[in-house]
């Protein structure tokens, strides 16, 4: 055995040897180079596909394996040619080539063609000691040329669409979303395998105020003048101070604010004057709860209202001049007893940053990416669920309409609103049991309070068979301390214990703490409760809230590290963002081995890279209902996509609400903001209605004979009509990888003009929709890409593109273009996804020009269509010969219908034609 020992030593030592002195190696998948760089001792490049390379850098000769929750995918074996030459080695595929440099280790990415795609500029790893281990603080720096365009990254709330000279933490937090797959206008994307919290951007940072010279009200050098008053009768001073800092970011900074100042009644002003370093544009980051305004020179440039215990980031950009002071003043009130406020500041961008991005993780074994070349955006976003999982079919009635609230509070509750929605004849297909079903002091339970819900069952049963609704059901990872389910997750080593330990409580009051997911022991067993208590009462999909996880809401970074240390993984710093990851794939796991008949569908509310593959969607979290936060979904939402998880929402109407429209003030602005979010949601991946009081039911909102109640019914019933396009994209979304929602330069990548908008977007390929955000609002200027006509979706008035345009947007429906040559599916207004067989069918045609579109429809539920059991109709015009065909149907599925109508209506210009179409089956055309 000894011998055996040191003759695999010998060899591996010889290896290494001679690869030092050919300085690479090559291997069934790639290539390992050693360069001759201190600090950089092995880059290995791996082939996943013909434009697909994985680049790992190292500091040491050997690279040590590590963890990757994230990839599925496999390397591959295809051939690829390897050349060196006095300077490099080269990797090539039959579509990409990596040229990794000897001397440094950097690595430049090339077209099979020789074109430049991206190259690396620097690289570092620097040890770092974690909780109990060693690992790098890693950092990986590429070129970007001036025209660079970047999205993706997850979900963030600055209003952002390119990245391109943004610098971001990226780390999970309610309304935040960490996705590390990056995708570039340069025809390619970097998916980033790390899941500590990550900087990225050109290497800037926020800092404190005071990295200004600051000045207070008397132009006193040193500091701002701060006031602490009452918001109730200003005359009323709490306190007065010098401020060189304004930071009260967390639970523990909070108590850094004067003694005398009283929250719950208080304002503070922050006033005097700042001045650069250099003249430039600066970058303000505000963070903050409660209402919150920022002047400079008089100008009011950021009035914001956020709940006080959920702050935002805001990005505001404040021109300084170095010899010159600009009089600033902020003005905060917190609107709570707990609220959350501050403010930093990045120096200007310069040349060689305006060249530059770059990931900076806080642990990582190795620099871990995968470069994805692709000629299209599509092409890029396939390559990453290549790497990490295709997202399954959703059940046809996710794509429905979905009514939730915070929250019914007892069985009557839930069965008397979908009988409402029945009655008034308002189309709904989910109903959503928020939190506190349980007994109020029994947390994790998974049980619902007796007292409140008799009998679970039987409500469930009702809402099945009597209203053909859905059910869907909040579960939190989250425990309170003594109960029985507690003790046995505790028991067997499953919890995260530190915030039990430490006696730490919730706002109700009780102690919790949440189950270690990075287990797979305990996985199982949290599937285990989630089936024996809820699942088995027929339960239709999931709500996994606080999936960040939101252990204890507004501690410091540094002390959420702390309690969600130790777990299964050993650290906490190194896995800070796999989470939601892995709390997804147990429940997925769990249902799919207990019943493999019926669809898992899982919303969450934090996510990370393959978590599409786990039957999952994210909602963008706890939002303020307020204009602001509804035009920021925009943004959000296409990133987020963009990023490769391709269903997404978000609370229509917005989660919290301002103490004006709770005491049933301004109640016209509510109702029309509601509306507004209504018509905005039902473009969406998935349309659900959420939030605080005042409860969010159309017929609670307003009185039937309301424009706001019409508009919000007949955004519900737009919905329903065209859900075979919808349905037929989510197959897209399965079969090719497709996208649901899409950033306008996804189908219009030659346009520069879409690379920066950011309040428009697709859904699908064909439908551009421009959300209203403005408060009685009737008309918005909107950009129509260039390239091809666009048909008004109402009045079908068609518009050159290449041109902005003010459309009128009438209380009752947002401006929605439908882009000449598309082929869009309705159907009839239905009740409930599945009420009426999906005949007849309008197909419309607009324009005369080439157009296809595939209808897909399956047995809605289960998961038969990975054996086959779909069909597929392909939808064909001919501008050339003004033919319509139907194709034969490929595919069969139990319950498909034999024969149906097709109403065929083509809209040229000024003109329109209609022609019904009897179709059996067999392939058929119509000439216009």
């Amino acid at each position: 055995m000894k011998n055996c020992f040191f003759s695999i030593l010998f060899l591996s030592c010889s290896m290494v040897s001679f690869a030092q002195q050919n300085h690479y190696s090559k291997n069934a998948d790639g290539i390992t180079v050693y360069p001759t760089d201190k600090n950089i001792k092995a880059v290995q490049l791996k082939i996943f596909s013909n434009a697909i390379i994985q680049v790992q850098s190292s500091a040491n000769k050997i690279l040590k394996a590590d963890t990757s929750f994230m990839i599925v995918a496999k390397a591959a074996t295809n051939d690829f040619a390897v050349t060196e030459d006095a300077s490099t080695v080269s990797l090539a595929t039959t579509s990409i080539k990596a040229v990794v440099a000897k001397a440094t280790g950097l690595v430049s990415f090339f077209t099979k063609d020789g074109k430049p795609v991206t190259k690396e500029l620097a690289k570092s790893l620097s040890p770092v000691q974690l909780e109990k281990s060693s690992s790098n603080v890693i950092m990986q720096q590429f070129a970007s040329p001036a025209d660079e365009a970047l999205y993706g990254l997850g979900q963030h709330q600055q209003g952002i669409m390119n990245y391109k000279g943004t610098n971001l933490t990226l780390y999970q937090n309610n309304t935040e979303v960490f996705i590390p797959f990056l995708v570039s206008n340069k025809n390619y994307g970097i998916l980033w395998d790390n899941y500590s919290i990550t900087e990225f951007g050109d290497g800037r940072t926020f800092k404190d105020i005071n990295y200004l010279k600051l000045f207070d009200k008397e132009s006193r050098e040193g500091n701002l003048s701060a006031t602490y008053l009452s918001k109730q009768d200003e005359t009323k001073i709490f306190t007065t101070e010098k401020a060189g800092t304004i930071d009260y970011a967390d639970l523990e900074l909070m108590t850094h604010l004067p003694a005398a100042f009283k929250m719950e009644d208080g304002k503070a002003i922050w006033e005097g004057f700042v001045q650069g370093n250099i003249t430039g544009e600066y970058t303000f980051k505000i963070w903050a709860g409660g209402y919150i305004k920022l002047w400079a020179d008089g100008e009011l440039l950021l009035d914001r209202w956020r709940q006080c215990w959920n702050p935002f980031a805001a990005y505001v950009p404040v021109k300084l001049n170095a010899n010159e002071k600009t009089a600033i003043k902020i003005e905060w009130i917190p609107d709570g007893g707990e609220s959350y406020l501050s403010v930093k500041v990045m120096e200007p961008i310069n040349e060689q940053q305006k060249k530059i991005y770059q990931f900076q993780s806080e642990a990582g074994d190795n620099i871990n990416y995968y470069f994805v070349y692709g000629k299209t955006y599509d092409d890029i976003i396939s390559g990453y669920r290549d790497l990490t999982g295709k997202s399954p079919v959703v059940p046809k009635w996710t794509l429905g309409f979905w009514q939730s609230r915070e929250r019914y509070k007892t069985q009557d509750d839930i069965l008397n609103t979908v009988k409402t929605f029945r009655e008034k004849k308002i189309p709904l297909d989910n109903i959503v049991m928020d939190w506190q079903y349980w007994k109020i002091n029994e947390w994790g339970s998974q049980q619902f309070d007796p007292e409140r819900f008799s009998n679970p069952d039987s409500m469930i049963d009702v809402l099945h068979k009597k209203y053909n609704a859905k059910f869907m059901i909040s579960v939190w990872a989250k425990f309170y301390k003594g109960i029985p389910n507690f003790n046995l997750m505790q028991q067997q080593g499953f919890l995260l214990n530190k915030n039990a330990d430490e006696d730490r409580k919730d706002w109700l009051g009780y102690v919790n703490t949440f189950y270690d997911v990075h287990n797979p022991a305990a996985r199982k067993q949290f599937w285990q409760l989630l089936n024996n208590n809820l699942y088995n009462k027929k339960i239709d999909a999931w709500w996994m809230d606080a999936s960040e996880p939101d252990i204890h809401s507004n501690l410091s970074i540094a002390k959420r590290k702390d309690i969600f240390y130790p777990n299964a993984m050993g650290s906490a710093i190194k896995y800070f963002n796999s989470y939601p990851l892995l709390n997804s794939q147990g429940i997925y796991e769990g249902q799919r081995a207990t019943n493999d008949n019926k669809r898992v569908f899982i919303l969450t509310r934090s996510g990370f890279a393959g978590i599409q593959r786990y039957g999952s969607a994210i909602w963008s979290g706890d939002i303020g209902s307020t204009w602001a936060d509804m035009k920021n979904q925009i943004s959000a939402g296409i990133n987020f996509s963009m990023s490769g998880v391709p269903y997404w929402t978000f609370d229509a109407g917005g989660f919290a609400v301002e103490n004006r429209y709770v005491q049933g003030k301004d109640m016209d602005e509510w109702k029309e903001l509601q509306a507004r979010w209504y018509e905005f949601g039902s473009f969406l991946p998935l349309f659900r209605a959420h939030g605080q009081y005042p409860v969010r039911e159309p017929f609670n909102i307003a009185a039937a004979n309301e424009d706001t109640y019409k508009a919000m019914v007949s955004a519900i019933e737009m919905r329903y009509k065209l859900l075979p396009t919808l349905y037929s994209i989510a197959a897209d979304v399965h079969f090719n990888n497709g996208s649901f929602l899409k950033g306008m330069m996804m189908g219009f990548p030659a346009d520069k003009k879409v690379l920066n908008i950011n309040d428009q977007f697709m859904c699908g390929s064909s439908l551009l929709v421009n959300p209203i955000y403005n408060y009685k609002e009737r008309s918005r200027k909107l950009y129509l890409p260039a390239g091809t006509n666009w048909y008004n979706f109402y009045d079908n008035k068609v518009f050159s593109g290449g041109q902005t345009i003010d459309a009128a947007a009438p209380l009752n429906n947002i401006p929605v273009f439908v882009k000449e040559g598309t082929i869009l599916v309705t159907g009839p207004v239905m009740q409930y996804s599945t009420e009426k067989p999906a005949d007849t069918l309008t197909v419309t045609i607009y324009g005369n020009k080439d157009a296809v579109f595939t209808l897909y429809e399956d047995e809605n539920e289960n998961y038969n269509y990975e054996t086959g059991k779909f069909s597929k109709i392909n939808f064909n015009y001919s501008a050339k010969t003004k033919t319509f065909t139907a194709a034969a149907v490929d595919g069969k599925f139990d319950g498909m219908l034999s024969s149906r109508v097709f109403n065929i209506i083509f809209i040229n210009n000024n003109t329109t034609v209609s022609k019904s179409l009897n179709y059996n089956g067999n392939s058929v055309a119509i000439k216009f």
